[in-house]
């Protein structure tokens, strides 16, 4: 019972866990329960669920009574045993919803995994188990191509490639195409040993973003191998908001301070830590999300 994984529906969190025994990954009743009644309060969600136990076994749906439990990393960080369901029957719960969230929701959760992101997700994942994630150079611009290869060969044919065109996003341009290879060769050269000068190095590839697309989810990785090797530390994107993030990246370019903040107020010691990695992989790829 080792894998876990976080999906984000509406901004709200769908926890999941892999079950070895019958190879099949389980999901929390009440993050769905919570999920499609917007509702964030614990007590109110597992009293909902409470009730439509009770009114499926009525109408003689025995979905209540097939989950199982299984112990999920809560907000607090203990594991505590919840209510759980297999993907089939996660479809079924949200069927017996009334209203018009659950069929968009019955559509992202069967279908999610399949698009792009979904399946350059499970690369991410991937890379944590492989011997691959040992022999990406830190800190240059060659393993950060290496980690975009990884992330998205076989998705885009420009997987790993530095762009050629100029792009933009959100009003902002980022670096010329023209001047790529001259801005990429003096990032590489900046220093990298204290997190000042780690983040310093993350702001300024953010500003150059050297592919057409997939950009943050590899440059997130490429800070996390840095500040691995030189500071013994990562970075648990678990507890930085993504609002908050995404604002802090936006003033990088003027002020580094924010971002700066931000990620030291979430470094941990656990390097080797898989839930820290995979918790890590799905807050990346929800940063990401419209």
């Amino acid at each position: 019972m080792s894998k876990v994984s976080i999906r984000f529906f509406d901004d709200r969190e769908v926890r999941a866990i892999w079950d070895d025994a019958s190879s099949k990954w389980y999901f929390s009743v009440l993050d769905i329960i919570g999920v499609l009644n917007a509702q964030d309060d614990y007590e109110k969600n597992r009293n909902y669920w409470k009730y439509l136990k009770a009114k499926l076994k009525k109408e003689g749906n025995q979905l209540g009574s097939i989950t199982t439990q299984f112990k999920i990393t809560a907000p607090d960080g203990k594991k505590r045993l919840s209510n759980v369901l297999d993907a089939d029957c996660v479809i079924e719960l949200a069927k017996a919803f009334p209203n018009a969230k659950a069929s968009r929701f019955v559509e992202w959760f069967t279908y999610s995994d399949q698009t792009i992101d979904g399946k350059s997700k499970q690369k991410a994942y991937a890379l944590f188990e492989s011997s691959f994630i040992n022999s990406i150079e830190v800190g240059t611009v060659k393993g950060l191509q290496q980690i975009h290869a990884y992330l998205f060969g076989g998705l885009y044919d420009f997987a790993g490639k530095i762009r050629d065109v100029n792009i933009a996003k959100g009003g902002f341009s980022f670096a010329p195409a023209m001047f790529l290879p001259a801005t990429l060769s003096s990032i590489e050269q900046m220093l990298g040993t204290t997190l000042d000068q780690i983040m310093d190095k993350y702001v300024e590839m953010n500003v150059a973003h050297p592919f057409r697309e997939g950009n943050g989810r590899s440059t997130r990785i490429w800070l996390d191998l840095m500040l691995k090797k030189n500071l013994k530390k990562c970075v648990d994107w678990s507890k930085i908001d993504k609002n908050a993030y995404l604002e802090a990246m936006k003033l990088s370019p003027v002020k580094k301070d924010v971002i700066k903040a931000l990620v030291d107020s979430a470094l941990t010691d656990k390097i080797d830590n898989r839930d820290v990695f995979m918790k890590g992989i799905d807050y990346s790829y929800y940063y990401e999300e419209a």
